[in-house]
């Protein structure tokens, strides 16, 4: 069961990437985007890594989809105001794209050789864990990475206050 699963989740993901890719709107390209993340943190989820699925949804799918929506609607792409490239940058990035494909396959390959691992600990990836490890044994970097993230917060106020004169 969880194979298909894995496999629905992984056509729905290949399928909105080419989709991005291809769409002549930038709009649905982002929209394809967060669709390929959501199936993205549906194979978070059969890992058993819980958080990670949250905090994928949280911050991509989220928090930077978002901010390519606005700098897509503030850039306002027209057909008319796109600059033509050249000769030599197409076929840039073609080679480019041919040396990305030859990386592709050879990884594929590589991977079709490697045995899958069998964890006996099905817990692994739980958020009770993550937060068993983390105030346990990581209490102290914790709680320093915490006041340093506030004296950040505190900075950025202070260095986007209007300056009162």
């Amino acid at each position: 069961m969880v194979e298909y699963i894995f496999y629905a989740l992984s056509v729905i993901c290949i399928a909105c990437a080419l989709l991005v890719v291809f769409s002549k709107n930038p709009i649905h390209s982002v929209l394809y985007l967060i669709l390929a993340f959501f199936a993205i943190a549906g194979h978070y989820v059969l890992l058993n890594a819980q958080f990670l699925a949250v905090v994928h949804i949280i911050v991509y799918a989220g928090a930077i989809m978002v901010l390519f929506l606005f700098v897509i609607m503030l850039l306002n792409l027209n057909a008319e105001t796109e600059p033509h490239k050249n000769m030599l940058t197409k076929i840039m990035a073609t080679v480019s794209g041919g040396l990305l494909l030859v990386t592709l396959v050879g990884s594929f390959r590589a991977a079709g050789q490697v045995e899958m691992v069998n964890l006996d600990n099905s817990n692994i990836g739980t958020i009770e864990n993550l937060g068993k490890v983390l105030f346990n044994d990581f209490l102290l970097p914790f709680e320093i990475s915490s006041v340093l993230f506030l004296s950040a917060m505190i900075g950025a106020v202070i260095l986007g206050k209007k300056q009162l004169s």
